[in-house]
């Protein structure tokens, strides 16, 4: 299967032994796909895709400890208090301190978490296949690196519900059905409460995505934005140890 029409790919590594979400846009923000699979299956579908970029929710890299480094925490814009934040990257410093909270990122692979570690494989798988990392040039294959609690955070201007909180989850997919996303209006899931299916536990919830599935859906539309629109976006972060793209042009100082 190989696909000509350039499509955008958000991919949300999980940890464990659960299943990874990934998701597929097109041009049109009409919504190609929403699958879970292994990583074997994520490498099988985006290998399809002729022109793709592709979002991934985690690290390209581990942390290559620039925040250690006096002199390069200097030249940052607040500069760090001595000795705090020395085990972050730059990009989770500079979301950190927007309120944003950010998983730290270890110096070594095999002290990250299963889930970083499969957004790391991810990035190598992809480079293997040709990808190159985002830029605006003219590249058919691009990856990027993104947060999808921090997109949700900015793109909603203020801290979001849990994802995996029916409040979190109807916030997310709402918020993707303002953007324009071609999906199902998930306040439609309130014509299906009623008193009696809440007390006979036979609420349906569909039409609603999962939260892993929400994360790769922000993801595609961080990439549909960096690819279609690239003068909306924001990139946050060190080239040198991974820099996170942003679907909104500027950021607020803090989002609460």
């Amino acid at each position: 299967m190989n696909f000509e029409q350039t499509s955008f790919i958000g991919i949300a590594p999980t940890a464990g032994k659960r299943d990874i979400s990934y998701a597929s846009i097109d041009r049109e923000l009409n919504l190609a796909s929403v699958e879970v699979g292994d990583l074997d299956a994520v490498i099988d579908f985006v290998s399809g895709h002729k022109n793709a970029f592709v979002a991934i929710c985690g690290p390209r890299l581990p942390n290559q400890g620039l925040m250690k480094r006096d002199e390069y925490r200097a030249t940052l814009n607040p500069e760090p208090h001595k000795g705090r934040w020395v085990e972050y990257r730059v990009a989770d410093y500079l979301l950190q301190i927007r309120k944003i909270s950010m998983p730290r990122t270890p110096a070594k692979v095999e002290d990250c978490s299963s889930a970083m570690q499969n957004s790391i494989t991810l990035f190598q798988q992809l480079a293997e296949m040709g990808f190159q990392l985002f830029s605006e040039s003219q590249v058919q294959r691009q990856a990027m690196e993104v947060n999808s609690y921090a997109a949700y955070a900015i793109l909603l201007e203020c801290l979001p519900y849990p994802k995996t909180s029916l409040e979190g989850r109807l916030q997310r997919q709402l918020k993707l059905y303002d953007l324009g996303l071609e999906i199902s209006d998930p306040m439609r899931v309130f014509e299906e409460i009623t008193r009696y299916k809440i007390i006979q536990g036979v609420l349906s919830l569909e039409g609603l995505y999962s939260a892993y599935e929400l994360d790769a859906l922000v993801a595609a539309y961080t990439a549909w934005t960096a690819g279609e629109h690239p003068e909306r976006i924001s990139m946050i972060g060190d080239p040198q140890e991974g820099q996170i793209v942003l679907p909104v042009k500027v950021l607020k100082t803090t989002y609460q």
